[in-house]
């Protein structure tokens, strides 16, 4: 805990916003969290915003599971101790004023749902190997959307099995969605943190062109999407798909940290300059490191590009607009 205690307070002093201990800080809504429950063994600590993928050579052997290059920061942020990670999690939540959209099986979604049970949103998606008895996965996730308490379609992942959105075999799912009136979370462009050709074989980054979003737009024009990663890196594609489709949104989750500060600033600015502030959504992509979502949110916070309406847009109203809790 010591860790965590530590970094936290180097966040609270680089952002005010954060520390006023009088009243709770406005709400926020992050709308991708992994339902993780405990830190990886041997999880390094995270220097956030790296200025560097480094190149690898298979000659070498043994090549690291992340790309990021190792230079020394200024909030390094830990991994939780044995046992303490969702208690870390919550506890940041609560701290935070957070509301999350926790993204899992519905088992440890759950057990998020018990530990902070008026923060959590619940989601969950479909299984997608090749041998799924789709009859009985669509019966599953109707019974867990209608019954179970569980109100977004997502993290829908599979990019990383190297399918396209629109491709037919999925679509029943996606149907589902539209039938039910829930919102899907989908995966689409930055994965792998440099390494993907390394840990991820099937995963494809041409799969996470937000132009394959179209058909599958087309054939369901009710449906509000989701789309996670903001499609990063394809910026121009994104606001051309955002200009056609007014039910699409998209998240910053895991771009806001895992790029460098630079190139994350500029491609929020263009959503935002474009004319879409009011279809992105925060996001952390919430794993491992309790401290990430506090410094997630400063970066909105410390945006010297964003209004003040426009980071609350970002960090509450539009997500609350999104996931209609604004008509609660």
């Amino acid at each position: 805990m010591h860790r965590l205690l530590a970094a936290g307070f180097a966040l609270a002093v680089a952002t005010p916003a954060l520390a006023q201990e009088d009243s709770p800080p406005p709400p926020i809504i992050d709308v991708h969290v992994h339902s993780q429950l405990e830190s990886r063994p041997g999880t390094a600590p995270l220097c956030p915003n790296p200025q560097q993928f480094l190149a690898s050579d298979p000659a070498d052997g043994e090549e690291g599971f992340f790309g990021w290059s190792g230079e020394d920061c200024s909030p390094r942020l830990y991994a939780a101790e044995p046992g303490e990670y969702l208690n870390d999690v919550v506890a940041e939540m609560e701290r935070l004023n957070v509301t999350a959209v926790v993204f899992g099986d519905p088992d440890s979604v759950r057990a998020y749902q018990q530990a902070a049970p008026d923060r959590v949103i619940a989601g969950t998606s479909f299984a997608m190997s090749p041998d799924t008895d789709r009859a009985a996965e669509l019966q599953r996730l109707e019974m867990l959307f209608t019954d179970g308490g569980f109100a977004v379609m997502g993290e829908i992942g599979l990019q990383y099995a190297g399918v396209s959105p629109s491709d037919p075999s999925v679509d029943d799912y996606f149907a589902l969605a539209e039938r039910l009136d829930i919102p899907v979370a989908i995966h689409m462009g930055t994965g792998g943190s440099g390494r993907a050709n390394v840990t991820m074989p099937t995963y494809r980054a041409s799969m996470g062109d937000p132009f394959l979003l179209e058909e599958m737009l087309a054939r369901h024009p009710r449906l509000r999407v989701q789309v996670m990663h903001a499609g990063y890196p394809m910026i121009d594609n994104m606001l051309a798909l955002l200009q056609a489709n007014s039910h699409v949104y998209v998240d910053t989750a895991g771009l806001i940290w895992s790029y460098p500060i630079e190139e994350v600033n500029r491609y929020i600015e263009r959503l935002v300059d474009a004319g879409f502030g009011d279809r992105v959504m925060f996001g952390t992509d919430q794993l491992s490191w309790p401290g990430l979502m506090a410094y997630s949110v400063s970066i909105i916070q410390n945006a010297d590009y964003l209004s003040p309406a426009q980071k609350r847009d970002i960090l509450y109203n539009n997500a609350a607009r999104f996931l209609r809790l604004d008509r609660e």
